[in-house]
C-alpha cells in the first residue's frame, strides 16, 4: 500500500494543482458554511450567562438570533459547496473513465484474438463510481472536518482555555487509534475488489461459455468454483467488517470520551470560576459540530478513503495480468498434432438414398397449460428426399416445429413420426444419427476445428469427407485461414457467419438423413446461402428449411406457409397465386434487401 500511495501521490498533486481556483472557491463557501460552528457554542455560552441567567431576556434572544442566522448562511453557502464540489469531482471520473476504456481497446486491438477482459465491466460501471463517489465524499467531510473542527476549538479556547486540556487528549489518542487502522483496511479493501473482480471474470467466462458447460457434463464443477469465489469475496467483506469494527471503537474514544469527561469535570470546572452557560457551551460545541463531523470524517476514510485509494490503483495501473484464455484459445496457423478426441481415418456412415419421411398428425403445441396454442391440428407429410421451406411471419412457430421434429419439444395433442417412429420413441437408434438440427445461433465450442466438425460423427470420418463436406459448403476458406483442421479455434475470435459455416459443414457431414436449419444461414451472404444450401439440397437425405430469404423459398421442392394455427403448402408459384400472406412475404423481401445477410 505504500507503493500504491507513493505512485498516486504525485499524479493527485498534478490534478488538485491544475484546479487551484476550484479548490479556493470551496474553501471560502466552506468557511461561510462553517461560520456557524464557531458561534453555535458561543452563542449559547453568552446567551445563558449574558442573557437569560443574568435577566436580560433580550440579550439571550439576540445572541440565539445571531446563531439561527449563522446556520441560514451557512445553508445557503452549501449550495456553492456543492457546486465547486461537482467542478472537482466530475474531471475526475471521466478521466478515469477514458483511461479504462483506451487500456480495454488498446489490448483488444493488440491481441484480438484473447477473450474479452470481463473485468474490465466491474471496472467501468463499478469502481469508476465508486471512485467518483469516494472521492466526492472524502473531499466534502475532510473539508467539513477541518473547518468545523478549527471553529469548535477556537470557539472552545475562547471560552475557556481549561476546557482544551479535556477535549483535546481523548480526541488526538482517538484519532491515531483511527489512522492506525487506515492501512490494514486499505489491504482488506484490495482483496475485496480483487474478489469482486475475480468473480465478475468468473461469472462473464461462464456465461460465455455455458453450452460448452452443458455439453462437457460439467455443471457440478462449475457452480463449485463459482461458489468458492462467492465465499472468497464474503470472507473478505468480512474481515473488512472486522476493522469498521476497530474504526467504531476509535470514533468511540475521539468522539464520545470527551463528552464523558466533559460531565464528569463539570463540578470542578464550576468551582475553577468556569460559568454554566461556558460548559453548556461547550457540551454544544462537542455534541453539535465536533462529534458529527469525527463521525463522518471517520467513516469516509474508514470506508471511502482506503476504497478510493485502492480503486484508483487499479484503474491507473496495468491489471498486469492477461484475460483468461484457458477456455477460449486462439487459433493458431500452424497445425497441430490432433488430439485423442480427433478420431483415426474412416468412412463416413452411408446415408440412405432418399432420407426419411416425417410426418405430423394433428399436432398442437402451446407454451404453458393457458397460453394460445403456437400450432393448432398441423398436418404435414414430408416425403423421403424431399426439400421443404417454412416461412411466415416472426413469431408464428416456425422453431417451434422444427424443434418438435427434431424432439426437443413435445406436442400437447397430435403426434410426430419420422419413418413411421414416434421421434420421442424411449428406446430406439441414437437421435443425432437420425435428424440434426442447425438453430440459428451456431453452436462451436473451444478445440481443434476437426473436432467441432466430427461432433455429430460418433464413428469418426476420413480427411478426405472432411475437405469434402467444407468444399461443398463453403468452409474452404476458412479452413485455410486458420490453418487447417487440426487448427485450435476460439468462438470468441470468430464472426457469426465463421461460426454458422462451421456448424454446416458438421451437419453435412454428420450421417443424419433428416436436416432441419432453423435460419441457419442468416448471418451468411446470398451467394454464401445459395452454395450451402444447395450442398444440402445435392446431400443424400430429406431437408428443411427455416428460411429468412425468398431465394431459399424458391429453391425447394415445396414451401409449407405458416400463417397463425393455419398452414398451407405449395410451390412459390401456387403460393403466389392463392394466399395474400405469401405475397406479402415475396414483396417485403426485396433484392436489395438480400446483401444484408
Amino acid at each position: 500500500m505504500k507503493t500504491s500511495t507513493a505512485r498516486l501521490a504525485p499524479r493527485a498533486m498534478r490534478f488538485l494543482r491544475r484546479r487551484t481556483r476550484v479548490l479556493l472557491l470551496l474553501a471560502g463557501w466552506s468557511l461561510l458554511e462553517s461560520a456557524h460552528t464557531f458561534l453555535g457554542g458561543y452563542g449559547v455560552a453568552k446567551a445563558l450567562d449574558d442573557g437569560f441567567l443574568t435577566g436580560h431576556t433580550g440579550i439571550g434572544l439576540a445572541w440565539l438570533t445571531v446563531t439561527a442566522l449563522a446556520v441560514v448562511i451557512g445553508g445557503l453557502a452549501g449550495r456553492g459547496v456543492f457546486r465547486g464540489l461537482a467542478d472537482l469531482v466530475e474531471p475526475l471520473r471521466d478521466s478515469l473513465v477514458r483511461q479504462v476504456v483506451e487500456r480495454s481497446l488498446t489490448q483488444a486491438v493488440a491481441k484480438p484474438a484473447h477473450a474479452a477482459d470481463s473485468a474490465v465491466v466491474s471496472r467501468l460501471t463499478n469502481q469508476t463510481e465508486i471512485a467518483r463517489d469516494s472521492f466526492a465524499g472524502l473531499v466534502l467531510v475532510a473539508r467539513s472536518f477541518l473547518f468545523t473542527a478549527a471553529g469548535a476549538l477556537l470557539g472552545l479556547l475562547s471560552l475557556a482555555p481549561q476546557l482544551l486540556l479535556i477535549v483535546v487528549p481523548p480526541l488526538v489518542a482517538g484519532l491515531l487509534l483511527f489512522l492506525a487502522t487506515l492501512r490494514p483496511m486499505a489491504a482488506r479493501q484490495r482483496t475485496f475488489l480483487e474478489a469482486d473482480e475475480a468473480l465478475s471474470t468468473r461469472f462473464g467466462a461462464v456465461a460465455e461459455g455455458l453450452r460448452d458447460v452443458v455439453a462437457c457434463g460439467a455443471q457440478e464443477q462449475t457452480a463449485a468454483r463459482a461458489y468458492g469465489l462467492i465465499e472468497d469475496e464474503a470472507r473478505a467483506a468480512r474481515h473488512l467488517a472486522g476493522w469498521a469494527a476497530v474504526r467504531c471503537l476509535a470514533l468511540g474514544l475521539a468522539g464520545q470520551l470527551p463528552i464523558l469527561l466533559l460531565l464528569v469535570t463539570a463540578p470542578w470546572l464550576l468551582r475553577q470560576g468556569i460559568t454554566a452557560g461556558v460548559v453548556l457551551g461547550a457540551l454544544t460545541y462537542l455534541t453539535q459540530s465536533l462529534l458529527p463531523a469525527l463521525h463522518t470524517l471517520m467513516n469516509a476514510l474508514g470506508s471511502a478513503g482506503t476504497r478510493l485509494l485502492v480503486v484508483l490503483d487499479r484503474l491507473t495501473t496495468d491489471s498486469g495480468h492477461e484475460p483468461a484464455t484457458t477456455s477460449h484459445s486462439a487459433p493458431t496457423t500452424t497445425p497441430t498434432t490432433p488430439t485423442t478426441l480427433a478420431p483415426a481415418p474412416a468412412p463416413i456412415v452411408p446415408i440412405p438414398p432418399n432420407g426419411p419421411r416425417v410426418e405430423l398428425r394433428a399436432v398442437t403445441f402451446a407454451y404453458g397449460p393457458g397460453a394460445q396454442p403456437v400450432l393448432h391440428d398441423l398436418d404435414l407429410t414430408v416425403q423421403p428426399g424431399e426439400h421443404l421451406v417454412v416461412v411466415g411471419p416472426s413469431g408464428i412457430g416456425k422453431s417451434t416445429m422444427t424443434a418438435l421434429i427434431a424432439g426437443l419439444l413435445a406436442p400437447g395433442h397430435g403426434e410426430i413420426r419420422i419413418d413411421g417412429r414416434p421421434v420421442r420413441a424411449p428406446s430406439g437408434p441414437d437421435p443425432s444419427l437420425q435428424r440434426v438440427l442447425i438453430p440459428q445461433q451456431a453452436y462451436v465450442f473451444s478445440g481443434t476445428l476437426r473436432e467441432n466438425l466430427l461432433y455429430l460423427c460418433p464413428d469418426g470420418a476420413s480427411t478426405s469427407a472432411l475437405e469434402s463436406s467444407s468444399e461443398a459448403v463453403g468452409l474452404g476458406p476458412l479452413v485455410h485461414r486458420l490453418g487447417g483442421f487440426d487448427a485450435r479455434i476460439a468462438p470468441g475470435s470468430l464472426s457469426q457467419g465463421e461460426r454458422q459455416l462451421i456448424a454446416l459443414g458438421r451437419a453435412h457431414l454428420s450421417p443424419a438423413p433428416l436436416i432441419l436449419l432453423d435460419e441457419a444461414t442468416c448471418h451468411l451472404d446470398p451467394a454464401a446461402e445459395l452454395r450451402a444450401e444447395r450442398a444440402f439440397a445435392d446431400r443424400p437425405g430429406t431437408l428443411i428449411i427455416v428460411a429468412h430469404r425468398i431465394t431459399s423459398a424458391r429453391r425447394a421442392d415445396r414451401i409449407l406457409l405458416l400463417d397463425g394455427t393455419r398452414a398451407t403448402c405449395g410451390t412459390h408459384d401456387e403460393l403466389l397465386a392463392r394466399s395474400p400472406l405469401y405475397r406479402d412475404l415475396a414483396g417485403s423481401w426485396q433484392p436489395q434487401a438480400l446483401g444484408r445477410g
